[in-house]
Parts: structure tokens; C-alpha cells; sequence
């Protein structure tokens, strides 16, 4: 049979393996030209705890978090039950788990089609070293109508760092949990072509850097955005850059900004909590004028927070931590996809315009991996201002607010960079002409640049405008048609630059909307605090903002939709 979906989540300890199987049974749905996402889901703990590898096997790569699960395969229960919120069961949906255990009232009254199957035992019966998540993973992708010898091929590749006794019990528990899965019909989405693209937001937002030119990364691990790192350290090292672990944020940052004052594009990668330690240091690079691009995987919060589950929670820091008067660039990739995209053009603008750039990813966006066609990259360059002047003069006034930035060893060229406030020279400076004079200067070269059409995503037409930023894009974009179906019409604005505010273009975007409704995964509704902090709404304006860990509904936002504008 085929559908236009299939959601499956597999449930375990930490540790267990959960997550293998889920990224493997991805990677050869993607061999077959299938399309989906996977979505990783932890606990808190540093070590343990509960996992789940939540699948959404599509016919398109418009990807959402599953609203409920068609099948569910669970190691144990009380691993499971932690994750309530975020799996619900589907209606007959297919549940496989160990006899021993009776699974919960939630999952029972779903009246699921219930396989209790002996997985532990007969992982154990086929290897001394045999693993269940291997047999469960032949299990499910029999179920998937997957080829044995992909399944066999991949997991190799993944083992290869194991012993050879290792491997060898793996196959043997991938080639018994194939043989002896039941028979049971499941609903399968259509393939679509073959060589798509398989990677995570953490792992595109790294490609886009690299591929901008970015050739030194200090950074110090923190979760969500470790991956960034781990996957560039080898990119760079291909690319004759350098990775440096730093002892904590505030040497991350310093780093960077020293080695871009140095003439090196730059960047760093952080979460919320490491944001909050970088911000002084922005602030030195703004004033400087020292171009650095700063990557925070956003995470629940404050303080701690929820480290492993996502939320949009850092725009307001973001867009106003820094003290002073210090504009800057924030941006945000709407999907794993604009992850190359918009961080490539970050570091770009970052470098064009001599200032930091922000870049607003989270924890969906960032440990989720997809299925994807190649990816839109940033190609442009912005072009920096030119000195011809024997007398060079590093913050000299121009009308485009940039001007010429020389680097160590330049002849001639040498110049004073700090954070006291200076004149065109670079002499510190007090003066109350001097000050007022960069002052604007540092705005102007962000306000008048041309950003052209990046600046959002802007879709449909309608009376009403959903408008949003990062990942609520996605579920935005479903939200859309479900009320389409209701004969609903609506645009959507998905912002990708979040600062400087393209105001005109905003504008523009919603002028034929009468009723506008801010979407956001915060509680406090900072985007929509925002945006009527700077703008002239003549629409009537709603805010939808709803804190994580759950992520973001289609079908949540369509009904809040559909219940004002039909009042």
C-alpha cells in the first residue's frame, strides 16, 4: 500500500543504540530515493537516560515533526513513558515490543495492533555478541520492504572502527531480525529520485561556512552545537584550516575575533548559555569592526534549561544582548537545506560589511538529519570599499559606512583596533563628534546595505499572513495548508534576516493582509514583541507563541488560525 507519510519511533535507553537504528534505516530508505527526516531526542542527563530516533518517512521534503506515530518500537516502557508528550500513538497504529511488559494505558488506548516479540532473546540466540537494536533494525526494515545487503552495507560502514567480531554479530542480528520479522502491511510513501542529499542542520550550517570561506573555528562543546564542530574539524583540516578547542566561550570568542583580525574568516558555534558569555566580546567586534560569524544552536532555557530539546527561545539576546549602541547581523536557516545557504551568506555579510553576524539555529533544525536535494548555496560576495588614499585611515567616514580593512603586515597600513571608541584613525578617542560619527557609521553600512530578496521566504496569497522565523517555518508552511483545505487562503513570511529588520520589505510583503499572526517557539513571544516594537501594523496583529520541548504543530496553529479569523 502506499500513503503520503509514515511516522515510526523507536524507544530505548540511553546507550542502547536507538539512535543507530534510526539513521540507518534512513540512510537506506534515502539508497532506495526515499525521502524523511529523523529527529533525535534525548534526555538531560550527561550520561543514561531515555532516547528515540522519531522517523517521518515523506513523499516531499517539507519536513515537520510528526504529530503521531504509525509505528512504534519499543525496547522497554519505562524509557518510553519519559517521552509522552512527544509520541503519541496513531490509532491502530503498529506497536512492537518485548513480552515480558504490558505497555502503557496511553499506548493502549490507542487500540494499537499489538506484536509482542521476543527481540532480546532471539538477538542473544543468534550471537553471543548479539545486539537487539541490530535485530530490530532487520526487523523494521523488512517491514520498510529495505534490502538486506543495504541495511548489511551501511552498518559496516558505520562499524568499521569495531572489532571484526563485533561487525560479524551485528550482520547476524540484522539477517535474523529480517528473516523472522511477521508479516504485517504497513502504509509506505512513494520513492522519488535517487542521489539526494543526507545530512543534519549542524552538518549543513558547517558545509555553508566552510564553502563561505571560514578557515579558523574556536569553539568550546556544547550541546546542542558540538556536531557543528566535530563535523568541520575535518573539513578544515582538508581545507588547511584550524579547529582549536578552547577552555570555555569567552576564549572561543577572542579566538575568533583574534584570528579575524588576523585576516582569517572566522567562526564560532554555541548555545544559548555560551551566547550569554560571548556577548561582551561581540561587542568588541562590532566596535572594531572585526568580522566574525557566531552559529548558536538554540536550546531550551534559561540557566540549563532543557540542553536537549529545541526552542526559540535566544532571539532576544540575539538581537539585543549586546551593551551600547552595537548593531549587528542576526539570521536564521528556516530547514536543514537553508542551513548551507544562510550560514554561507552569514559569513559573507559578516566579512562584506566588517561586523558579527548571529546565526539563529536550534536543536531541531541542528541534530535532525534529512533527506534533501542539493542544497541552495550563498554565491555572492560583498564587496568590501577600497583605499587608493596614501593616507589610510582604517574607520575612515564613507557612504556605504564600510571602509577599507587591512590586516597585520599590510605596508603602510597599520592601525589602532580596540574597544575604546575612536576617529577614522583608530586613535582612541572621547570626543563627542568622533563618537557621534561612528556611531552612525557602524549602523549605516548594515541599514543602507541591499540584501536583496534573501531577506525571507515568502509564500502564498490570502488575507492573512502567518509570519515566523527559523524552524516554525516548516510547521508554518503545513499550518498553511491545512487551512487552505478550509478555504482559509494565507501568506506566509518565514524571516531569515532578523536583523537589521527589512522593514519596507515587510511591509510590503503584508500589504494586502488584513490580520497578521506572529508564530514562535518561546513562551514570551519575543519575535512579536519585535516586530511591533518596529513596525506599523495596520493588520490586526496576533502573537502564537508556544515554549518547547514539543515541537511546533501544523495542525496546533492551523486550529488557533482558523478559530480567530472565523470569530
Amino acid at each position: 500500500m502506499a500513503g503520503t507519510e509514515l511516522s515510526i519511533a523507536i524507544t530505548g535507553a540511553g546507550g542502547a543504540g536507538v539512535i543507530s537504528v534510526g539513521e540507518l534505516l534512513l540512510q537506506a530508505w534515502a539508497k532506495e530515493g526515499g525521502r524523511g527526516l529523523l529527529r533525535k531526542a534525548f534526555g538531560p542527563q550527561i550520561r543514561g537516560g531515555e532516547s528515540a530516533a522519531l522517523l517521518k518517512l515523506t513523499e516531499t521534503e517539507r519536513y515537520t515533526a510528526a504529530s503521531q506515530y504509525d509505528v512504534l518500537l519499543a525496547f522497554d516502557w519505562n524509557n518510553f513513558t519519559r517521552f509522552g508528550d512527544e509520541i503519541r500513538i496513531a490509532r491502530d497504529a503498529l506497536v512492537i515490543c518485548e513480552p515480558a511488559c504490558d505497555p502503557p494505558p496511553e499506548v493502549l488506548a490507542a487500540q494499537p495492533r499489538l506484536l509482542r516479540f521476543p527481540m532480546a532473546r532471539l538477538a542473544a540466540d543468534t550471537h553471543a555478541e548479539g545486539r537487539v537494536n541490530m535485530f530490530a533494525l532487520g526487523l523494521l526494515g523488512r517491514l520498510l520492504g529495505l534490502p538486506l545487503d543495504s541495511l548489511e552495507q551501511l552498518t559496516l560502514q558505520k562499524l568499521k572502527a569495531k572489532p571484526e567480531a563485533y561487525r560479524h554479530a551485528a550482520i547476524a542480528c540484522i539477517s535474523a531480525g529480517t528473516t523472522q520479522a511477521p508479516d504485517c502491511e504497513l502504509s509506505l510513501p512513494k520513492m522519488g529520485a535517487k542521489g539526494a542529499w543526507y545530512m543534519s542542520g549542524n552538518q549543513a550550517a558547517g558545509l555553508g561556512a566552510l564553502e563561505a570561506g571560514v578557515r579558523f573555528v574556536a569553539a568550546y562543546p556544547i550541546t546542542p552545537a558540538s556536531d557543528v564542530l566535530e563535523w568541520m574539524a575535518g573539513g578544515l583540516e582538508k581545507l588547511n584550516g584550524n579547529l582549536v578547542q578552547a577552555e570555555d566561550e569567552l576564549a572561543a570568542i577572542n579566538m575568533t575575533i583574534g584570528a579575524a583580525f588576523g585576516g582569517i574568516p572566522s567562526f564560532t558555534a554555541t548555545s544559548g548559555p555560551g551566547l550569554a558569555l560571548m556577548t561582551e566580546s561581540i561587542g568588541l567586534a562590532v566596535a572594531s569592526e572585526t568580522p566574525v560569524t557566531i552559529l548558536n544552536v538554540m536550546r531550551g532555557g534559561p540557566s540549563t534549561g532543557i540542553p536537549t530539546k529545541s526552542e526559540q527561545s535566544d532571539l532576544n539576546i540575539a538581537l539585543h544582548g549586546l551593551h551600547g549602541d552595537a548593531p549587528h547581523l542576526v539570521l536564521a536557516p528556516l530547514d536543514i537545506a537553508d542551513c548551507v545557504f544562510t550560514s554561507g551568506w552569514a559569513v559573507n555579510l559578516a566579512q562584506g560589511l566588517q561586523t558579527a553576524a548571529i546565526v539563529l539555529s536550534d536543536q531541531f533544525i541542528g541534530q535532525s538529519t534529512a533527506v534533501i536535494s542539493e542544497p541552495l548555496r550563498c554565491e555572492s560576495q560583498v564587496a568590501g570599499a577600497q583605499d587608493n588614499d596614501n593616507d589610510y585611515l582604517r574607520y575612515r567616514l564613507t557612504d556605504s559606512g564600510v571602509s577599507t580593512l587591512a590586516i597585520p603586515g599590510d605596508a603602510d597600513q597599520r592601525f589602532t583596533a580596540d574597544g575604546l571608541e575612536h576617529n577614522e584613525k583608530g586613535t582612541p578617542s572621547a570626543r563627542d563628534d568622533d563618537h557621534q560619527l561612528q556611531l552612525a557609521k557602524r549602523a549605516r553600512k548594515l541599514t543602507t546595505y541591499n540584501y536583496g530578496n534573501a531577506w525571507a521566504r515568502v509564500q502564498g496569497n490570502g488575507q492573512v499572513a502567518l509570519v515566523c522565523f527559523g524552524s516554525a517555518s516548516a510547521a508554518v508552511n503545513e499550518a498553511a495548508d491545512l487551512l487552505a483545505r478550509q478555504g482559509i487562503n494565507v501568506r506566509t513570511v518565514s524571516l531569515r534576516l532578523l536583523a537589521p529588520l527589512q522593514r519596507e520589505q515587510l511591509t510590503a510583503a503584508l500589504e494586502a493582509c488584513n490580520t497578521v499572526f506572529v508564530v514562535e517557539q518561546n513562551h514570551g513571544g519575543q519575535l512579536f514583541q519585535y516586530l511591533r516594537g518596529m513596525m506599523d501594523f495596520n493588520q490586526a496583529l496576533h502573537s502564537y507563541s508556544r515554549a518547547g520541548p514539543v515541537p511546533l504543530s501544523g495542525h496546533a496553529i492551523a486550529t488557533a488560525v482558523a478559530q480567530e479569523v472565523t470569530v
